[in-house]
């Protein structure tokens, strides 16, 4: 990690998130950009963690996949965001196995 950030609450969350970034060697791996800033507001919401880590993005017209790791662990979490600004498919990439 190169970067703790804090992010500002977007207008759905009334609280203080810390998110890192993870260092990929890209200038990119700066600041996230406002899809990634969702997915990571999204990802803590849903697992009550704010202990989040960008761990990358994919863009896309339709939406951005944007991957997080969450915890010390960094448990694999996948979103997608859309341009106007709403998230979707918040979901664990940590395999659970079958009940």
């Amino acid at each position: 990690m190169t970067k703790v950030q804090t992010i500002a609450s977007l207008s759905a969350i009334a609280f203080a998130l810390t998110a890192c970034v993870e260092d990929t060697g890209s200038a990119s791996s700066a600041t996230p950009n406002a899809a990634e800033q969702a997915c990571l507001a999204g990802v803590s919401r849903t697992t009550n963690n704010g202990d989040v880590v960008l761990l990358g993005s994919e863009f896309s017209q339709a939406g951005t996949l944007v991957r997080v790791g969450v915890g010390p662990n960094r448990a694999p979490w996948s979103c997608i965001a859309y341009s106007d600004g709403t998230t979707a498919e918040i979901t664990s990439l940590t395999d659970e196995g079958s009940l």
